[in-house]
């Protein structure tokens, strides 16, 4: 009985120590990572979002290739990892279904409509069960070795489709690895 009560004690001191360091998790910002294609389009149609524009790209269908020679003047100022990023984005997850096109064209909020890129899936679906910097950030793969990441037992069972699963390989194929020190050190684990 007195084993019982320790663990009972024990649990609940782990409990709160959790619950202690769940503000501090909420308050850590991903943007320390590379932006993802959906975050570069955005910002490349401007605030607000031109519509028109980005109506004629969720309607299209273009290989990486295709996009990168056909991307707009706008993304020249991007670097060569944020054009490749952007572009890569684009091929995985144009042509956007109508429905997806028809919430774009009445909400005020764009990115509500589009598919999570890359950064998004990394910072969402990594972290559940290992930790980001590890499992993510400091991985050197080619897009074969990240897509056959997907095939172990326990990937196999994250709730991502199958387009973001090609999304999340070819952002962390341009973008991974990090340099050490460009990650918070709160999140070196």
């Amino acid at each position: 009985m007195n084993w019982q009560r320790q663990m009972w004690w024990h649990g609940a001191a782990l409990g709160i120590l959790l619950a202690s360091l769940l503000p501090a998790l909420a308050q850590l910002d991903f943007n320390f990572m590379p932006k993802g294609g959906k975050t570069l389009l955005l910002e490349l149609l401007g605030a607000p979002t031109d519509r028109v524009e980005l109506r004629k790209i969720a309607e299209t269908r273009r290989s990486e290739a295709e996009w990168r020679a056909t991307l707009p003047v706008s993304a020249k100022n991007l670097d060569e990892q944020q054009q490749r990023t952007l572009a890569a984005y684009l091929a995985v997850n144009m042509p956007l279904a109508a429905s997806a096109i028809q919430t774009i064209e009445k909400s005020d909020d764009a990115a509500a409509a589009l598919p999570r890129d890359g950064r998004e899936l990394g910072w969402n679906e990594c972290q559940s069960c290992h930790s980001l910097f590890s499992s993510h950030l400091t991985q050197d793969r080619n897009l074969q070795g990240w897509l056959n990441m997907f095939q172990s037992p326990f990937h196999r069972e994250l709730k991502m489709t199958a387009r973001e699963r090609e999304e999340f390989a070819h952002y962390s194929t341009i973008n991974m690895p990090m340099k050490i020190e460009n990650v918070p050190q709160d999140l070196r684990f």
